[in-house]
């Protein structure tokens, strides 16, 4: 059976749209946060991003996540690699950079802490959903201690 030109030429752009579909949905972004009121050089800042509501703030639910040497006024950290969707963002100051955020005894974070779009409570942190904000590209974002 013999095909034509056309046919042929219809065939190659579908496989092409095939092929370059599921890498244009999967789109890697950057996200950069500038993180305001480090109040000194020391230690580390860290960022934790979630995508769920499920395991928010727990450690082993962090997506992408990164300590970065603090730098005292503003302290700027990459994230790489997030493909477009919805996330919340983690940060805390890290003074005596021991990599993990130091509580009292009733779990009350002794170092500070700051949430993307949203502030500590009176009784706890925040939850995803306050946090939350759409990745459909790389973007920058500011998160105050």
């Amino acid at each position: 059976m013999s095909r034509t030109k056309s046919e042929i030429a219809m065939k190659k752009v579908f496989a092409l749209l095939l092929w370059v579909t599921p890498l244009w949905a999967m789109s890697q972004n950057k996200l950069t946060v500038s993180v305001v009121g480090v109040p000194a050089s020391i230690g580390n800042v860290s960022a934790g991003v979630y995508n769920s509501e499920v395991g928010f703030l727990k450690i082993d639910h962090v997506i992408a996540g990164k300590f970065v040497q603090a730098v005292r006024g503003t302290t700027r950290i990459e994230l790489d690699n997030l493909p477009n969707g919805t996330y919340a963002v983690a940060i805390f100051y890290d003074e005596n950079g021991n990599e993990k955020l130091d509580t009292n005894f009733l779990g009350i974070p002794k170092e500070k802490v700051a949430f993307s779009n949203a502030k500590m409570k009176t009784f706890g942190p925040p939850g995803f959903d306050e946090c939350s904000f759409k990745v459909i590209g790389d973007q920058e974002m500011k998160i105050s201690f």
